[in-house]
């Protein structure tokens, strides 16, 4: 059994709660001009928002590994499938969200595996500002596009 100490809630010296004893993370897939995005399920803490498959890290994985674990857990994808090209850290000093942005290939078939998503879809960069998002991915999205555009636009 894997040793699982990452879920509780940390209330943030910013006034907000955040799930992940140990801080969170989430993958961004990037592919061509799309990014996978989870339609959050109502029953979540931020429901009925758009963001990534994302959650709690543990305390003995990387960002990257927390990032990939909960990805594999709510959207079935093949890792193998996918490249980690670089890490946004939104860092409150007591609590953090690495948002892990990853290329993926076209083979690269996303499904929802659990309750805690209504919708995975494959929505264009130009789309994003126009969906109700996960505040917390709405606050980084400026910052993750920069990087995206920088660096991934001549790759994908």
């Amino acid at each position: 059994m894997v040793h699982r100490d990452g879920d509780g809630w940390v209330q943030c010296r910013c006034g907000n709660k955040h799930w992940g004893l140990n801080g969170a993370a989430g993958l961004l897939l990037v592919r061509e001009d799309t990014l996978l995005l989870q339609h959050r399920a109502e029953w979540v803490h931020n429901g009925n928002t758009w963001g990534i498959p994302g959650g709690a890290r543990d305390s003995h994985e990387s960002m990257i590994d927390a990032a990939v674990r909960e990805a594999i857990e709510e959207t079935g994808i093949e890792a193998e499938l996918m490249t980690p090209v670089q890490i946004h850290t939104d860092d409150h000093l007591d609590w953090r969200y690495d948002t892990v942005i990853a290329t993926a290939k076209p083979e690269l078939i996303p499904h929802n595996m659990n309750d805690e998503s209504q919708e995975l879809r494959w929505v264009r960069w130009s789309e994003i500002d126009s969906m109700l998002l996960h505040p917390s991915f709405a606050k980084s999205w400026p910052s993750v596009y920069e990087i995206i555009q920088t660096q991934l636009a001549t790759e994908t």
